[in-house]
């Protein structure tokens, strides 16, 4: 159900790649071909299918009995993918036009977006106990609402300048970074209480702090990327950036997500942060090469993190004498 539902969210993003690479097609200039409208109606539809079946499996897994770390794999190792599918999608109502935000500004609403989901995952690392943020509710039944109000009254409701000087899109922005480091002051103070009760991991700082350190090196090597580009690849090519930073992301988070399930040490680098290092000084050397090698990379890394995520599945599957993507009793199972 995790799965089918995670795939309604790919769906919109595709949609969305095939009418609006570039996040050109709600600006109205000159050559811009707006989205089909009935797409609008299809991604509330979808989004709402892609939240009710994420909220409702885990009740259902433990209805049949079959809750437990392969399932919250599923879970949150998907819910890590879509933390860059969600907003890139929200991006194309917008658009990169002037009453809208540049995309490097929508790379840095990502990067807070990640930031808080990461945070949840380090918290429970250290503390055993991991505390849904209500933001992702809020975020998902925004995403609903902002489909339909487009659907029924179209992008440029979007493009109307709010009182103090502020467009829509930008107060947007300001409610997603809010929205999303509310979680922060809650997860220091567990953290603290774990501390204090001595009911976490009591891991020493530098253990506690390894996560962080995974996740703060790949923002720097992204942004730095960004910045020192030749080529200004944000700008020509964001929907790539996106995607190659949300993979990346992902693939970060289940390895976290992994080492707090079976209670071992957090990787201290992740080796797609030190491809992404090679890239950048073969995109300085050899400007030419950037956006191919941009491209590749897109590539590259979403097939590695599917790679990663089937054979860690396998693995478990197997480990508990599960399979996926079926409901069986543990005696139909055989080796």
């Amino acid at each position: 159900m995790t799965f089918a539902g995670f795939l309604f969210t790919v769906l919109n993003f595709v949609m969305l790649s095939w009418y609006d690479w570039g996040f050109w097609a709600s600006t109205d200039l000159p050559g811009s071909v707006p989205i089909p409208n009935w797409f609008w109606a299809a991604a509330a539809v979808n989004i709402f299918l892609a939240y009710t079946l994420d909220g409702i499996d885990g009740k259902q897994a433990r209805r049949i009995g079959l809750s437990g770390p392969l399932g919250e794999l599923f879970d949150h190792g998907l819910d890590s993918y879509s933390a860059f599918f969600i907003p890139a999608c929200l991006y194309s109502i917008f658009g990169r036009g002037e009453l809208s935000v540049p995309p490097i500004r929508m790379y840095y609403i990502m990067w807070t977006i990640f930031f808080n989901f990461y945070l949840s995952h380090w918290e429970k690392y250290n503390t055993g106990v991991l505390y849904l943020p209500w933001g992702y509710d809020l975020g998902m039944w925004g995403s609903v609402l902002m489909y339909l109000a487009t659907w029924q009254y179209g992008y440029q409701v979007w493009k109307s300048e709010l009182p103090w000087g502020i467009s829509a899109g930008q107060l947007m922005e300001l409610a997603l970074h809010v929205s999303a480091m509310s979680n922060l002051p809650m997860v220091l103070y567990n953290m603290y209480r774990s501390y204090k009760d001595r009911t976490g991991k009591m891991r020493t700082l530098k253990e506690a702090l390894r996560p962080l350190f995974t996740y703060g090196t790949f923002m720097f090597v992204s942004l730095a990327w960004v910045f020192l580009s030749p080529n200004d690849i944000m700008n020509r090519d964001p929907r790539a950036v996106y995607i190659l930073s949300g993979t990346v992301f992902s693939n970060i988070s289940c390895r976290l997500i992994v080492s707090q399930m079976s209670n071992t040490v957090a990787d201290t680098f992740n080796w797609m942060t030190g491809v992404l290092c090679v890239a950048i000084a073969l995109s300085l050397a050899m400007p030419a090469i950037e956006r191919p090698l941009l491209y590749l990379l897109v590539v590259g890394s979403s097939l590695a993190h599917w790679e990663y995520g089937s054979t860690v599945v396998q693995q478990m599957c197997k480990h508990f004498n599960r399979i996926c993507f079926k409901v069986t009793k543990p005696k139909e199972v055989t080796e």
